[in-house]
């Protein structure tokens, strides 16, 4: 299983939407619930972010390589669980 991290800000619209996918996909695919995310509050934790290329949040890296960043789809969240599986 791959590495994810996903950066966010607590007041972020589009991070709670991608919270909300991320439940939704779990409930319909039990096996995402064993993906661990590293979750990164960009404002909380700004040594946490060095070294990370990205622009918007969320943002998220599996493996290291960026596969998600702004505003989330169902589809693209679920890419990110499906990467961090294989």
């Amino acid at each position: 299983m791959k590495k994810v991290v996903m950066m966010i800000l607590e007041d972020c619209p589009y991070c709670h939407r991608a919270f909300a996918m991320m439940e939704e996909l779990c409930l319909r695919h039990p096996e995402y619930k064993r993906v661990e995310i590293d979750v990164i509050d960009e404002e909380k934790e700004p040594e946490r972010i060095k070294g990370y290329n990205y622009w918007y949040v969320p943002t998220y890296f599996v493996g290291g390589k960026k596969l998600l960043e702004g505003v989330p789809t169902i589809e693209a969240v679920e890419n990110v669980l499906k990467a961090a599986l294989e």
